[in-house]
């Protein structure tokens, strides 16, 4: 009796209840096919990946060289049946689960190695990534050209391959000296001559592999005497309500500008757009706070050209100096002065979805931008490794 209670008991409901009996040798014979069937899947992947790599180089510059190479990898897979057959290996009760964890392994083996091998220190064939500008692109007569470009590449860019020029507009080229550090290019260009029209610049990139970007290799920045100009017709009596207008190039810069102007060689006093989606026309009036009614004032007008290259946090501008010097006369007026200089539009306060202050000017200006790496490669095999842990972890329980 004490024999066949070992052997049997009761669940919850009273019935009777048979353990089954373990099969030590099936299971180690199971689990011998899983691990065959597993290094099988590896070493597939593996050498796939290696012929992937191959076609990879013979299709450079093809537009669907990724697609074609991933439809190498996908249909590939299917050598795995033929393969577990040729050995004679059991598969009867493989089940999905066995099947779905094979081609699994095999194409987190293929993709990662095939990553691996596309990328330095193994190959290496795309060229070096530019962004340029020159702040800024319309100067007047006596200012300076600050020309700056973020190179970027997955080897290394080294001073001596890049090949950095200017053309006057008479048609002389000089090879300037400038800074190189920290992937970010910069030279001050002073026109001594102070020669007027369009100048032009190359900049034109090789990396240690010899891969080269010629995508900066002919701009242009230009000098005139009309980059800035108040265009408004009233300089005497000035009240208030009276708009002052400044015309200014729209292609001082390839992004927004800030326009603004000191009285009496006082602050800073920012000027919004007349036209908030345009570039080239700027209105102000006496309301602001600098002016002063029944006053002799006299005004300098300056544009600020600046950049922001994505993931560089550091800011480079340049000022466009207005050579004329204006004069006004304001009236009787107490509102002259009565209101508070623009300020510039915050981006901080924009990411927090917070008001903006009543003042702010009706233009944004550049600010740092961050782009994250995209989780293409790195997010499908980190799918893939989760739904292979799941997998083993479900088929370990099932075991058990």
């Amino acid at each position: 009796m004490a024999k066949k209670r070992k052997d049997k008991e009761l669940d919850d409901n009273g019935y009777e209840f048979k353990i089954p009996k373990f099969d030590a040798e099936k299971y180690i014979e199971r689990e011998k096919r899983n691990i065959k069937t597993t290094f099988i899947a590896a070493l597939l992947g593996l050498l796939l990946a290696l012929v992937s790599f191959g076609f990879w180089v013979l299709l450079k510059g093809h537009f669907l060289r990724w697609e074609l190479v991933l439809l190498v990898g996908v249909f590939n897979a299917s050598w795995l049946k033929y393969i577990f057959l040729k050995l004679n290996i059991d598969l009867s009760d493989f089940g999905r689960k066995g099947w779905f964890t094979s081609y699994a392994l095999y194409f987190l083996v293929w993709f990662l190695v095939f990553i691996v091998l596309v990328n330095p220190p193994f190959y290496d064939d795309a060229p070096p990534v530019v962004d340029a500008a020159a702040l800024p692109m319309t100067q007047e007569p006596g200012g300076t050209v600050l020309i700056v470009a973020h190179i970027t590449d997955n080897t290394e860019v080294k001073k001596e391959g890049i090949n950095f020029t200017i053309t006057y507009p008479t048609g002389e080229t000089i090879h300037p000296d400038f800074t190189f550090d920290k992937g970010i290019l910069r030279y001050t260009f002073i026109n001594d001559k102070n020669l007027t029209g369009e100048f032009r610049y190359s900049i034109i990139v090789k990396d240690v592999n010899g891969h080269i970007n010629k995508d900066y290799s002919n701009q242009s920045f230009k000098y005139s005497d009309n980059a800035l100009q108040i265009i408004s017709s009233q300089f005497h009596d000035i009240r208030s309500g009276d708009p002052i207008i400044i015309k200014a190039d729209e292609n001082i810069s390839k992004v927004n500008f800030r326009v603004y102007y000191r009285l009496d060689n006082g602050s800073e006093i920012n000027v919004n757009r007349k036209d908030k989606d345009k570039k080239d026309k700027y209105e102000t009036s006496a309301e602001y706070e600098g002016w002063m009614q029944n006053t002799n004032h006299t005004m300098r007008v300056y544009a600020e050209a600046s950049y922001y290259f994505i993931n560089v946090n550091e800011r480079f501008t340049n000022t466009v100096n207005d050579t004329t010097i204006y004069h006004f006369k304001t009236g009787d007026d107490p509102n002259i002065g009565s209101k508070p200089n623009l300020v510039e539009f915050n981006y901080t306060l924009y990411l927090l979805r917070k008001e903006q202050p009543s003042n702010t000017l009706n233009y944004m200006l550049p600010y740092p931008r961050t782009v994250g790496g995209t989780p293409g490669f790195e997010m499908i095999i980190f799918i893939l490794a989760l739904i292979l842990v799941a997998a083993t972890r479900r088929k370990h329980r099932i075991n058990k």
